[in-house]
């Protein structure tokens, strides 16, 4: 087994984006009511971490019903929230070093459904530790889960976190697998169940507000240019929001930059029409007598 230093600055920095991601989560899923503006909410999240000596590591994610991931509000967004099933999945970093977690709050009434991927996640954690393959928390995830009367959705994972990498290996399936990773003490991961009425997978929709830097590249494009000098400066190889971009002309600038494979886009992942999805993520460290959860509540 290897020596891991847990008082390194990288471990510190991990806690640090940890515990200003447990408040900011806390007190924006509070702000989540029917009527509430979704860029207001996602706004002051980003804000938020901010000022707590953070920076978001990807733009707030507000799926909504069937949507699973990688929605979020564009610029003048004027969509509110209703009587809907709302997940929120937030980001943190301090100078590269990350933390992610994800809540539902449920304003559609059902309940049980909002429960299940958080008692699943608090299986998950029972589970993980050194030595543990990760098929082993993809079964404890799924038996929770279909316990309650639901589905997995089987093609989304948990992750690992990198240095200014939002998605390492290993993959953490919400099923059961024959053979996965095995977890190492020192590794950093996002354990994430979800869990939906649908059929228990997602596919890509039309919408794309969330980009990423694929590759260095020089564009001829003034605006082009400027738009990828901001990302390159500021969000390097993190995901960012369309919005965050300060060009006027930003969109049409992301679009030259997507045709040239520098950027990439983030699709809003979805289960099928009038299903619902919730999900529950924490990051944790994992220790050598198990794991220790950095975005738990304070």
């Amino acid at each position: 087994m290897t020596d891991v230093d847990f008082d390194s600055e990288e471990y510190e920095k991990c806690r640090e984006a940890g515990e200003i991601l447990a408040q900011v989560r806390d007190e924006a899923a509070e702000r989540v009511e029917v009527g509430v503006s979704h860029l207001e909410v996602a706004q002051w999240a980003e804000d938020k971490i901010r000022e707590l000596g953070g920076k978001p590591a990807f733009p707030v994610n507000i799926s909504i019903d069937e949507e699973a991931a990688h929605a979020t509000p564009e610029r003048d967004d004027d969509a509110t929230f209703g009587e809907e099933m709302v997940n929120l999945d937030i980001g943190v970093h301090v100078d590269g070093w990350l933390a992610d977690t994800a809540v539902t709050v449920d304003l559609s009434g059902q309940d049980e459904l909002a429960e299940a991927p958080a008692e699943a996640l608090d299986a998950a954690l029972d589970v993980a530790g050194p030595g543990v393959d990760v098929g082993q928390i993809g079964a404890a995830v799924e038996e929770v889960i279909e316990g309650y009367g639901y589905n997995p959705v089987v093609n989304l994972t948990g992750h690992g976190l990198g240095h200014w990498e939002q998605h390492t290996s290993p993959n953490i399936p919400n099923r059961e697998v024959a053979q996965g990773a095995t977890l190492d003490v020192g590794d950093v991961v996002a354990i994430e169940p979800f869990a939906t009425d649908g059929r228990g997978k997602v596919q890509e929709g039309a919408d794309e507000e969330i980009f990423a830097l694929e590759r260095e590249g020089s564009v001829r494009n003034r605006q082009a240019r400027q738009v990828l000098e901001q990302i390159t400066e500021e969000y390097r190889t993190l995901p960012f929001a369309a919005r965050w971009l300060d060009s006027p002309r930003a969109e049409m600038a992301l679009r030259r930059l997507k045709q040239q494979d520098i950027v990439h886009g983030y699709p809003v992942l979805k289960e099928q029409d009038g299903a619902y999805v919730s999900q529950k993520e924490h990051t944790v460290i994992i220790t050598e007598d198990g794991c220790e959860v950095t975005t738990r509540s304070r």
